[in-house]
């Protein structure tokens, strides 16, 4: 017998066995499965039948099943108002800068770590970078807050006396910096493991045949990333309309609402300060469409320029 014919053999019996022993104890697969369904149900799937508020005027005394139906009345109202385009260009200009800037910042410091050679120095830089990983996001914005304030460090380094806060120009670099600062680091997590495949062997030959970093980063060290990247890429298009609403409203004033009022926000304001539910769950709604839409149509894109891989 060959030995590939000695290996498919091998391999059927391993899963016929695995089989059986799974039929012989389905009681303890059951028993482990059980509660990580039971939390996938309750907490995934039944709350999606909220979705109906979005078509109701929700009344939180008659319920969802006896309050008013209304139809797509709170989706005509939020696209005729005179401030939708405000807040549809708000949120995807935050999010599309941040998705350039802030995009491929983790896949440069992930190649810069990978050129370091004592993994003492390597350990002590990555949890230098790790670190603003775990301030909680309104730390963050009273550190910024601080830190641009007219008697902050930023002023006291440029001898000025600015209030960054107020100004509505300043309000998306703000954000996306402090993005950045705050994540990139962690980012960089999967993409250094990643590299960590990328052969030894041809990165040696190609510093023998004398090719400078760059040349070693496309010829070696991109194609192990690669399939990581375009993943990664595909999932933050998706995502492109979820920015959080903590950070930008904590970083929000009176004077920079301008530009600082997005989505997300706004529904927020809508649904739990003005009691609005209906109106802001139908806002909410329009934001995930969005969102699938544009996940569904960059995975396409994404699989016609990469011989059909995508997600």
């Amino acid at each position: 017998m060959s030995k590939d014919k000695t290996l498919s053999v091998g391999k059927s019996r391993g899963v016929h066995n695995t089989l059986v022993y799974m039929r012989q104890h389905w009681q303890l697969y059951i028993l482990f499965m059980m509660p990580a369904f039971l939390l996938t149900i309750i907490f995934r799937y039944i709350p999606m039948g909220g979705i109906l508020i979005a078509f109701q005027e929700y009344n939180p005394i008659r319920g969802i099943l006896g309050s008013e139906w209304v139809g797509f009345e709170h989706f005509s109202r939020f696209l005729s108002s005179p401030d939708f385009l405000r807040y549809l260009m708000n949120t995807l200009k935050l999010s599309i800068f941040g998705l350039l800037w802030g995009f491929p910042a983790p896949i440069l410091l992930a190649f810069l770590l990978n050129r370091i050679i004592s993994k003492g120095i390597k350990q002590k830089i990555q949890l230098v970078l790790y670190m603003p990983n775990f301030i909680s996001v309104i730390v963050l914005c009273g550190i910024v807050r601080i830190m641009l304030a007219p008697t902050g460090m930023i002023n006291m380094l440029l001898g000025t006396q600015t209030n960054f806060m107020t100004m509505p120009s300043a309000f998306r670099t703000i954000y996306i910096a402090s993005g950045i600062w705050q994540g990139a680091g962690w980012a960089s997590i999967i993409y250094t493991a990643a590299l960590s495949n990328a052969s030894k062997d041809l990165k040696e030959a190609a510093v023998i045949d004398g090719a400078n970093i760059v040349q070693q980063i496309k010829a070696v060290e991109w194609p192990a990333i690669k399939d990581t990247v375009l993943i990664q890429f595909i999932m933050s298009v998706g995502n492109i309309m979820s920015i959080g609403f903590e950070k930008a409203y904590a970083l929000q004033t009176d004077l920079n609402l301008n530009t600082s009022e997005i989505i997300s926000t706004y529904v927020y304001k809508k649904g739990l300060l003005d009691g609005d539910y209906g109106f802001s769950t139908a806002v909410g709604l329009f934001n995930t469409i969005i969102n699938v839409i544009l996940l569904v149509s960059m995975n396409k894109i994404v699989q016609r320029m990469n011989e059909g891989k995508g997600i």
